[in-house]
């Protein structure tokens, strides 16, 4: 079943509240908001963010040691990853800094990372979804999944449902998923999961996943309400980052060409993740979509319906449940 832009029915009420509580929210601060000048300390407080080995996760992960936190880079790479671990604590000073090796597209190892944080760790405060990935090749995962509807949706769906309890006993605590504004451009097929109905065309299934994003995110948050737990979804900017390594060479000069003039750098573009991973201003704000600007904006038609959003939410339950 499919549903477009057309199937759904505008929610004048979530855009009047989104336009107040962006106003509110704005008038807080003066100029871009600058992680250097947020004096929030972390200490004390624990924080998992996947992908952490490059990019953006990398750079949210330094700031987060740097506030003193207990930091785990969840990372697919073993090696990779330690070199990421070493640097953020020479660059932090802080030594509480630690490698979980996780691969999103496989739920065997979702489990099993989040059964080794339920085991070690006594609380968790943070939860940043930033591992991702756009262009991946056409491949079913053994688990029956699309590649990138596995990578980027249904393993951090998952994790972030196995981690919640924790989380609620950890309270206040904050949900952050990375998304991107090229969730205007994707549709709600649920056979896309399994590789059915898809065109594989540039960066459409990206699209698609980055949609679903903001959607679960959008269901898990009216979930968590009275819980103490926020979940909120970003757009990080045009960022030159790994994100873009499946592609062509060609492909990838260009864009890194194009990318020197008009792209945020890696740590221009964690600057949305980490404002709504510890700013004052986002704090109690639950349900709602960043831009590149920490602007608090509208996301897609598509991810404001309500009846939608629970019955994508239940998909995935389902899905996850039975794999």
């Amino acid at each position: 079943m499919e549903w477009t832009w057309s199937d759904v029915l505008s929610h004048p009420l979530w855009a009047i509240s989104t336009l107040i509580l962006g106003l509110v929210v704005r008038s807080q601060r003066r100029g871009p908001w600058d992680p250097r000048a947020c004096p929030v300390e972390l200490k004390g407080k624990t924080a998992i963010v996947t992908g952490a080995n490059t990019g953006i996760g990398k750079f949210v992960a330094l700031d987060f040691a740097q506030r003193g936190a207990r930091v785990i880079l969840a990372c697919r790479s073993e090696a990779r990853g330690s070199a990421a671990v070493e640097e953020i604590r020479r660059r932090s000073g802080n030594q509480d800094v630690h490698l979980r090796l996780l691969d999103t597209s496989s739920l065997a190892s979702v489990r099993e990372f989040a059964k080794g944080i339920l085991q070690e760790e006594e609380r968790l405060h943070i939860l940043v979804n930033n591992a991702g990935a756009s262009g991946l090749p056409r491949h079913i995962t053994p688990d029956g999944l699309e590649v990138s509807f596995a990578t980027n949706h249904v393993g951090p769906f998952l994790l972030t449902n196995l981690l919640l309890d924790l989380m609620k006993r950890s309270a206040p605590a904050r949900i952050v998923n990375v998304s991107s504004v090229n969730h205007w451009r994707g549709k709600v097929d649920l056979s896309h999961f399994h590789g059915e109905n898809l065109t594989y065309t540039m960066d459409s299934n990206y699209n698609h996943t980055k949609l679903h994003n903001v959607i679960c995110t959008n269901e898990l948050a009216r979930r968590l309400q009275g819980t103490g737990v926020t979940a909120n979804s970003l757009h990080p900017g045009v960022v030159k980052t790994e994100v873009m390594r499946h592609y062509s060479l060609l492909v990838r000069i260009i864009f890194n060409m194009v990318g020197l003039l008009f792209f945020k750098s890696a740590k221009e573009g964690a600057v949305s993740t980490i404002y709504c991973a510890v700013s004052e201003e986002v704090e109690g704000i639950t349900g709602k979509y960043f831009d590149s600007d920490c602007s608090l904006v509208l996301p897609a038609p598509l991810a404001r319906d309500p009846a939608l959003a629970l019955k994508v939410f239940e998909f995935c339950e389902r899905l996850t449940a039975k794999l």
